[in-house]
């Protein structure tokens, strides 16, 4: 599947879902599901190499990971490349598409020095990348500014204001990552329709059908497979450690 069905199962109402994978193996699992993407997530793939989220894994190891998952698998496959990893644009664009990327994630975090880059700078940085890569890359920009932040409402209209100009810039679809809150969720949508719009289901938050009603058009589990997974794994190792047979 190329870049262009990618952009076309991005619907407002009617969402792509993302269950996102961590190496090949359970890429292999979520196509096997019947979903028709699988996406990466940059945590749970940094933490299966041994490494913390926040581009401490290095770049190359990163992008093998990614390599693995798109061999793996026949359905597109779309990378969560951080903040860039230090990458030109056209470096970066590059090394996506050698490892069988169509999409990826590109935050507006600054890694190097902490807090979320000038909403210029980070534009700049997208239309850059979507110049290297042509239509070949579906750019999702996430818009970072909700990260720990103690009133939501306060830093909506940065929000609004930075996936305006990532939409502009070339992004395809935005992600205001960690939002909780339904209503500020539906007027950050309808602010920047018809610009699509990524979200996660977040505890005490809307559900897949309430973020779907609200008028996204992909949903991301992000790490939500991975820490369940891992969840399960530690469960069953401490019925092994009392003496439990955990299968």
């Amino acid at each position: 599947m190329t870049a262009a069905r990618l952009r076309e199962l991005h619907v407002a109402g009617e969402p792509l879902l993302l269950p996102n994978a961590w190496d090949a193996d359970s890429a292999r699992l979520v196509e096997a599901a019947g979903f028709p993407v699988v996406a990466t997530s940059s945590f749970a793939v940094a933490k299966v190499l041994g490494y913390d989220d926040g581009e401490d894994a290095p770049a190359d190891e990163m992008f093998a990971a990614a390599a693995r998952i798109a061999r793996a698998v026949s359905v597109p496959v779309t990378v969560d490349a951080e903040g860039g990893y230090g990458l030109e644009a056209g470096e970066l664009a590059a090394r996506l598409t050698e490892v069988g990327a169509v999409g990826c994630n590109y935050e507006d975090t600054d890694h190097a020095s902490g807090g979320v880059l000038p909403v210029e700078t980070q534009a700049e940085r997208v239309a850059k990348l979507r110049e290297a890569a042509g239509d070949a890359l579906v750019i999702n920009a996430r818009v970072d500014v909700f990260l720990g932040a103690a009133d939501e409402r306060a830093v909506l209209d940065d929000a609004i204001l930075r996936a305006k100009a990532y939409l502009e810039a070339g992004a395809d679809c935005v992600y205001p990552i960690m939002v909780k809150s339904p209503e500020v969720l539906g007027e950050f949508v309808k602010a920047v329709a018809p610009g699509a719009v990524n979200a996660s289901p977040m505890p005490a938050g809307p559900d897949l059908s309430a973020l779907a009603a609200l008028g996204v058009a992909r949903i991301s589990l992000g790490t939500g497979l991975w820490k369940s997974a891992r969840a399960g794994l530690r469960a069953k190792l401490a019925e092994l450690t009392a003496g439990k047979l955990p299968y």
